[in-house]
């Protein structure tokens, strides 16, 4: 039961940590990600969490507080 506990309390940590990293780092993170992939032609915009856009959401930002969103040309 400890062991449950200690990797719910894991998880919850290692995801807080990646919603606060900074966009820009992310942005480049998921930009190397698509290209190691041969995927082109396409833009990631960081954008207000509360702002609706085309495109998909790909990742959070900033504590949550802005997002990343994939759009293909």
């Amino acid at each position: 039961m400890k062991s449950y506990v200690l990797l719910i309390a894991a998880i919850a940590m290692s995801t807080s940590a990646f919603a606060a990293k900074p966009c820009d780092e992310l942005k480049t993170e998921i930009a190397a990600k698509l290209d190691a992939k041969h995927i082109t032609e396409y833009t990631l915009d960081v954008v207000p969490a509360d702002q609706n856009g085309d495109g998909k959401v790909i990742g959070t930002c900033e504590g949550g507080t802005k997002k990343i969103v994939y759009t293909k040309k």
